[in-house]
């Protein structure tokens, strides 16, 4: 067999690698748009074939694919198309989604892509001659059937980022919270200076600090399901502008109903197709929630290596486990490489954040946004690297952290802010003027306290008991 084949679509005769399930429309986006390399994401592919499977459920349920119009199916050719369509979305034939993100701005050529793979892994299954021009399950006719690009792309998107986040981004993050839940559990009776402004502030637990970073990435498990719900509304059954053209009434509810139960998510149909099809601002809420996410995340890794520093020229008061030499040069030198990768990570997010903004609120002039191939693909590139990078962490530097309480009782005495605590017996202008002149001496607020006969001993031990400033007092 020779290297190429002869397709051909409304345009004419186009040469197709010889073994690809592709066809003609497919080919001319290839040699279209020679941009980046990028094909799209895997989970798109994989979701474009889940809603296709949802769609030929739906005319099926229908009578659509079946019924009288022109070429029905066969009941086996039905199956074929549905199988096929289930190959697609197990990610067996991801090798034939070659188009790069950087496409047509309505996913029209990967649609087509999909239709075409489709069609002819059907028509293969069925035993029939796929390379013949004549197509009995037909990409456009058959697998496109009551649809339009315009609604079942951005469809897609909503389902690849739906189940993302589901799978891999929560499950990642509520490990994370644990973990930390754990440590601050662990730590609770250890007591270290707090610091507000990077300068000393009163004491607290070392306990207490991770309890609150705990507390923030169980949010950030909230604000990922608050992502999910900003794109549960599918654009499905609005095909070309929203008007529903050229599909029954029934089918854009079918297919959500059809994702829903596949995926456990429960997708609807849009309230209103004329937003759905002509708007992305779901998925723009969606990635500002995950935008959000990424500065916790920041926040988070960022103390923890600040807590970290040292060995002996910072505070050192959680040791982060040792992974690899920190220098080229340096011997001995110890990095925080997690850390790092995470803030890197979250920075990533952020800029994939102001590509979703400009795309949702530039890229959609009447009926149609036309920037959804990198919306999608960022969007999910966010999701992946959020979840990839939380995953390491927590095997790699969260579980290992220890807790050097050496350090964190060190700092406590020294510091200027223990004489908060006498505020309430000696008034706040008194305390401050013992903090300059603890500070100009050098001495402790307690042992300048007792050589100026501040309070009584019994009074003043009270007063600066560390453990009793990490609480309320009555």
């Amino acid at each position: 067999m020779s290297e190429f084949r002869t397709e051909r679509d409304s345009m004419g005769e186009v040469q197709v690698p010889a073994r690809a399930y592709y066809s003609a429309q497919t080919q001319r986006a290839v040699e279209n748009f020679p941009i980046s390399g990028w094909p799209l994401h895997a989970d798109l592919i994989h979701a474009m074939g889940l809603v296709k499977l949802a769609c030929a459920t739906a005319n099926h349920q229908l009578g659509k694919l079946t019924g009288s119009g022109k070429n029905p199916l066969t009941e086996s050719q039905v199956e074929a198309l549905l199988e096929a369509a289930r190959e697609v979305a197990e990610g067996k034939l991801d090798d034939q989604f070659p188009i790069d993100v950087f496409q047509t701005g309505s996913g029209t050529s990967s649609n087509m892509n999909c239709n075409e793979v489709i069609s002819n892994r059907a028509i293969e299954i069925t035993g029939e001659d796929r390379f013949t021009a004549a197509k009995p399950i037909h990409p456009n006719d058959h697998v496109n059937m009551g649809q339009s690009t315009n609604d079942t792309f951005p469809t897609a998107i909503h389902v690849a980022v739906g189940r993302s986040i589901s799978e891999n981004l929560i499950p990642a993050l509520r490990r994370f919270a644990v973990v930390l839940a754990r440590k601050g559990q662990e730590w609770d009776r250890i007591i270290k200076i707090g610091r507000t402004h990077l300068a000393d502030a009163t004491p607290l637990r070392l306990g207490q600090e991770f309890g609150g970073f705990a507390r923030q990435i169980e949010l950030s498990v909230g604000r990922a399901e608050q992502a999910i719900k900003a794109i549960l509304e599918l654009p499905v059954g609005g095909t070309a502008v929203g008007s529903g053209i050229n599909t029954h009434p029934e089918f854009g509810h079918r297919v959500a109903q059809v994702l829903a139960g596949e995926t456990g998510i429960p997708f609807v149909e849009a309230e209103n197709h004329f937003e759905a099809n002509a708007q992305r601002d779901g998925l723009v809420e969606c990635h500002g929630q995950l935008r959000a996410v990424a500065s916790t995340l920041f926040n988070v890794a960022n103390n923890i290596r600040w807590l970290g520093s040292g060995p002996r020229c910072g505070f050192y008061e959680v040791k982060i486990p040792d992974l690899q030499p920190g220098s080229s040069i340096m011997p001995g030198k110890v990095n925080p490489v997690m850390c790092e990768s995470m803030l890197q990570v979250a920075a990533r997010v952020m800029g994939n954040d102001g590509c979703l903004a400009m795309s949702g609120a530039a890229g959609g002039n009447f009926q149609l946004n036309i920037m959804m191939p990198v919306m999608g693909q960022t969007t999910l590139e966010s999701v992946m690297l959020l979840a990839n990078v939380t995953n390491a962490f927590v095997d790699r530097c969260a579980e290992g952290l220890e807790a050097n309480e050496e350090a964190c009782n060190a700092a406590v005495e020294q510091s200027l802010s223990m004489v908060t605590s006498l505020n309430p017996h000696i008034g706040y202008e008194k305390a401050a003027q013992l903090a300059k002149e603890a500070f100009k001496t050098g001495k402790t607020i307690r042992e300048l306290c007792t050589e100026q006969n501040v309070l009584p001993p019994d009074v003043l031990e009270e007063a600066l008991d560390p453990f009793s400033m990490t609480e309320p007092q009555a």
